[in-house]
């Protein structure tokens, strides 16, 4: 007998579901398991990054900050993308453990403001029932 359960692995979008509006409701958040990437103007937004910084002071040296403070994974150089730092767990740093919601929703990355429209597949999201 085939299990109801549907099992998603956020690194397969072939077992991602086509993202209907209102399903964040019922999420576990899995979507906030997956790397963020972002650009200056994001990390400023988000507060990690003092405007007066990101205009005076060279990418590289950013980057190198925070990646000492914890705040970001990596740093692409070339196309001057900043990977944000996670959990141990995989979660993004600004999901609310408890709650399962972005505690930065308002300030949240353009990565996010556009999943699921623009992700490893358009269109279709990890999603993972609350039980």
């Amino acid at each position: 007998m085939k299990s109801s359960i549907h099992t998603v692995e956020v690194d397969r979008s072939d077992t991602w579901t086509r993202f209907r509006p209102g399903m964040c409701d019922s999420c576990v958040a899995n979507c906030c398991t997956m790397p963020v990437e972002l650009r200056l103007p994001e990390l400023v937004r988000l507060g990690m990054v003092d405007p007066f910084e990101a205009e005076h002071e060279a990418p590289k040296q950013i980057a190198k900050r925070l990646v000492k403070a914890g705040l970001i994974d990596h740093f692409n150089f070339k196309h001057s993308v900043f990977t944000l730092a996670r959990r141990a767990s995989g979660d993004c740093q600004f999901l609310d453990i408890k709650t399962r919601r972005c505690t930065v929703y308002e300030q949240r990355p353009d990565t996010c403001r556009k999943h699921p429209q623009v992700s490893p597949r358009p269109g279709y999201c990890p999603y993972g029932a609350k039980r």
